[in-house]
């Protein structure tokens, strides 16, 4: 959130505040939570800290979105899970405000926060790679022990797919479908063009937008943003592109390509050998493929049929739900949805029971937590080094909580273990029935009257189900 100037510095700050702590959408704030700083007061302590260090302009706040999967996570749990991060990312420097949103079809949080730190008065720095190395490895381990459904991107690691926010982002948009058909089409080009100039307008002419600043960026039809070509490989950058129209030729790829093993196949195929193209010939070809004399490759239109695709594999769900279900008439459907309903019930019951008995064994895991911390200082003492008396001592009053309430540390674990691998079971559980619950209603409101489905009552509900039961078969 940017400085506003003026009078009130802060103004995108309040702003954000005011919109996340919306009673509406946060249970009439039962789901808003804070750290460092009173919810009521949050924007006035924010503000004074600031005035404290005289850091009262520029970077004013910042915004954290943390987003659940569509009916994974409860409202109860997404603020727990948000309450934990914020308490282990941010609870030692700054002040912050935590909310869950439940007014849409995915549980949501907000996090906004201080730009300047109440401790040092230092101001939060947000460097490159900074999502991938702290932030989403934190929400992958809450959710990991919640057993929820996890974002696997490496912390650094160039040998893993993908290093940073970015490259993740691309992924997920899909981007990357179209890294292999660039490329093709920039070798094609440079293959064909005599100059700089010629490979731009050769892009052009395959309906590529050609953006030339600091880089090259091309952008093909169907995509939404343009693309850097130094993104695609060394091979691809400015210099390297042009170095390569001035020595590539057709008897260059010639001499690149790789030995491949022959293959016996029962066919008979009579083979020419190519004529290779002198730099006049692939000069004079170029300008023919640029006036239009030679035909050129139809472009890719798969990118039109994404839609499409996406329908079928909803249909190709609710078939599947159909036959696995056995379902031949709308009544038998209405049975199904309800046995769904009830099991649900079962399943989400039998996970709240689950992390319950989790919860209220919470004291023994946070002694076990303590202990764990002192381990490697206990075996000091153990191995005859005092300095760690005070550790030793420490450890041996905690090993008397776990005793006298019947447990030792390794039992503490095992329990541990034994929760989170039943909580996940529930989840995984959970998650199917939901699934197999939302295609049987998605069916439901596909047979429902249309005066039915545009009124409020479109959504199914035991009143239309039992409304459908009591109707004759026709």
């Amino acid at each position: 959130m940017k400085d506003c100037g003026g009078h009130f510095h802060g103004k995108h700050l309040k702003r954000s505040l005011d919109y996340v702590m919306n009673p509406e959408k946060t249970q009439d704030g039962r789901l808003v939570g804070a750290i460092n700083c009173q919810v009521d007061s949050a924007f006035e302590q924010m503000k004074a800290t600031k005035r404290k260090f005289g850091k009262v302009d520029k970077r004013q706040g910042y915004h954290i979105i943390l987003s659940f999967k569509e009916d994974e996570v409860n409202p109860d749990m997404a603020f727990e899970i948000t309450r934990r991060f914020v308490e282990e990312y941010l609870g030692k420097s700054y002040e912050a405000v935590y909310v869950v949103h439940d007014n849409t079809a995915h549980v949501h949080s907000h996090i906004v926060f201080n730009s300047v730190s109440f401790v040092d008065g230092k101001k939060y720095r947000y460097e490159k790679g900074d999502w991938a190395k702290y932030i989403q490895p934190i929400t992958n381990k809450l959710c990991q022990e919640y057993g929820l459904s996890i974002i696997d991107v490496d912390d650094g690691s160039k040998e893993k797919e993908y290093e940073s926010y970015k490259d993740w982002s691309e992924y997920r948009e899909g981007s990357f479908v179209w890294a292999d058909m660039i490329k093709r089409d920039l070798d094609s080009c440079i293959l064909q063009a005599g100059n700089y100039e010629q490979f731009l307008e050769l892009l052009s002419d395959k309906g590529y937008e050609v953006k030339q600043g600091k880089y090259l960026a091309v952008k093909p039809q169907g995509m939404t943003r343009f693309r850097r070509c130094k993104t695609l490989g060394n091979m691809y950058s400015d210099e390297a592109i042009r170095e390569r129209i001035e020595k590539e030729d057709i008897s260059f790829y010639r001499e690149q390509q790789k030995e491949v093993q022959p293959v016996l196949c029962k066919c008979k195929v009579r083979r020419y050998r190519r004529a290779k193209m002198s730099g006049l010939q692939k000069r004079y070809y170029a300008k023919l493929y640029r006036i239009g004399k030679l035909k050129k490759k139809p472009y890719s239109q798969v990118w039109k049929y994404k839609d499409d695709i996406r329908k079928m594999h909803k249909l190709q769900e609710e078939y599947l739900f159909l036959v696995n279900h056995d379902i031949h008439s709308a009544e038998e459907l209405v049975s199904v949805i309800s046995s769904l309903t009830d099991k649900r019930k079962e399943v989400s019951a039998e996970k709240s029971r689950i992390y319950k008995a989790r919860e209220r064994s919470r004291e023994l895991f946070d002694i076990a937590d303590d202990m764990k911390e002192l381990e490697p200082a206990e075996k000091s003492f153990l191995q005859g080094d005092e300095f760690f008396t005070d550790e030793h001592l420490q450890w041996e009053t905690l090993k008397q909580k776990l005793l006298s309430q019947g447990y030792s540390l390794e039992e503490v674990e095992a329990l541990r273990k034994h929760y989170k691998e039943e909580y996940s079971k529930a989840c995984a559980k959970e998650r199917a029935v939901f699934k197999e619950l939302n295609i049987g209603k998605s069916i439901w409101k596909s047979l429902i009257p249309d005066s039915v489905s545009d009124g409020k009552d479109a959504q199914y509900n035991k009143e239309t189900i039992r409304d459908r039961k009591e109707q004759p078969e026709r």
